[in-house]
């Protein structure tokens, strides 16, 4: 049997490049995964197949060299950047006698470095796990039938049985406790939807930025580092917009290509800040060549994660490198559609808060509320609670009169009430441009009565 080596600090980088060239951005990527991992760069191998190679991924020729090169670089550890089943990564290990990870184990082991909530480890466990479970197969010496003798009897199932019984075990254990959590975060979910303040999420690609503009925005001390998945854990930050209308910005974990998709649906909780979003900043490195695929690739991950179909302001970060001028752009329908920034320098950012003002306004705008005597009690607790309540009049037949900020979807709903009205003709002219749901959740507002 192959004894699984100990990792190291030293790797070697492997990549190739199915049915054309190996692209060197590709290349870069993925050796600043590996710097994020905490590992040293000492060689890289790449080669053109025009499909994977059943027994190592990579061909036996081209094995053999990934061998020999490990040998003269002295390298600890062989990452490959590509998903490996497990009997190919096993084949690799044993032929080089090195420890193999492929490109997804990478990038768990790099959230598992990164994480610092405690729902956050709980899903990189998870992930880890899974991918684990199916690499338990003839991968340590000591996955032979349990040795007899007396105080050495085992329960009569081999050590790679016990083994899965105990990581089975530990998944159910795992998935019980996100569950919880999951039920914890939407009660709180459902008490922050009642306060009228909309969510706006930073999303991207990874190393695009979001973490100093977020910073720039709220002045948080958030971590921002020039490295993939420098931010695991979501922050949430509060913000005033010109006009003094309040916000609430969340910085969440960057996306990457061939994101693996076990850390997709375990990191579902997580990436509820993107999905339950009013509005998406999607921030994009406007120096970056291939912008255009990583757009696609980010979108892609959206729509897995069920946000594919929420509102975008795209920003172009890091304009300075491309010595341009901070500005906005508009789409047909007069609206913001992107806006190009320097983070860093805090250039273009007034005018990006501009543009979230306006692209939120569709959303909340002042009314004029009256409610009679016999309505005014509850809906004065319901407006109150929610925050929403600018100032107070009482009527001269016991009634009571508010000017406050409510989104379109929930005016419409109190317009509706019998004993309310509702003073605003925005309400029916601008109906049109809210949302499925506002984020007061105008069922919520119905009950009142």
């Amino acid at each position: 049997m192959f004894e699984r080596p100990r990792g190291g600090e030293k790797a070697l980088l492997v990549r190739l490049g199915l049915g054309a060239p190996v692209e060197q951005e590709d290349l870069d990527e993925f050796a600043q995964l590996a710097e994020s991992a905490g590992v040293q760069v000492a060689a890289t191998v790449t080669g053109r197949r025009d499909r994977p190679d059943p027994k190592y991924f990579l061909g036996s020729g081209k094995a053999e060299e990934v061998r020999q090169t490990a040998v003269d670089v002295c390298a600890e550890v062989i990452l490959v950047d590509h998903a490996l089943s497990p009997s190919q990564e096993r084949n690799l290990e044993k032929l080089t006698g090195l420890r193999v990870l492929d490109r997804n184990a990478l990038i768990l082991d790099i959230f598992a470095q990164r994480a610092r909530s405690h729902e956050g480890k709980l899903e990189v466990e998870l992930a880890q796990l899974r991918h684990l479970a199916s690499r338990l197969v003839r991968g340590w010496t000591h996955l032979e039938r349990q040795k007899g003798g007396i105080g050495l009897r085992g329960p009569g199932e081999t050590q790679l049985e016990t083994d899965r019984r105990l990581l089975g075990e530990r998944v159910r254990v795992l998935s019980k406790r996100l569950d919880k959590l999951k039920q914890q975060r939407e009660t709180g979910r459902q008490r922050r939807v009642e306060i009228p303040i909309p969510s706006v999420a930073l999303v991207g690609y990874t190393n695009a930025g979001k973490s100093t503009l977020f910073r720039a925005l709220t002045g948080a001390d958030a971590y921002v580092a020039d490295q993939l998945f420098a931010t695991l854990d979501p922050l949430v930050r509060r913000v005033t917009l010109p006009g003094g209308a309040p916000i609430v910005i969340a910085d969440t974990v960057g996306f990457i290509r061939e994101l693996p998709h076990e850390l997709v649906a375990a990191f579902q909780s997580t990436l509820t800040e993107a999905r339950e979003a009013t509005l998406l900043l999607h921030v994009v490195d406007a120096s970056d060549p291939r912008r255009s695929e990583r757009i696609e690739q980010v979108n892609a991950v959206l729509g897995e994660v069920g946000a594919g179909e929420l509102p975008q302001i795209r920003v172009y970060n890091k304009i300075d490198r491309l010595d341009m001028t901070p500005h906005l752009e508009y789409d047909a329908a007069g609206q913001v559609s992107s806006a190009w920034v320097s983070a860093a320098r805090s250039e273009g950012l007034p005018e990006l808060l501009q543009a979230i003002a306006l692209r939120l306004s569709c959303f909340a705008r002042m009314r004029k509320i009256t409610a009679d005597a016999r309505r005014a009690g509850a809906l004065r607790a319901r407006l109150f609670a929610a925050g929403v309540v600018r100032s107070e009049q009482t009527l001269d037949d016991g009634g009571l009169q508010w000017l406050a900020e409510l989104p379109d979807a929930e005016a419409l709903e109190l317009s509706r009430l019998e004993g309310v009205s509702v003073h605003d003709s925005a309400v029916e002219l601008n109906s049109t441009c809210v949302p499925d749901g506002g984020y007061l959740q105008s069922a919520e507002t119905a009950r009142i009565v």
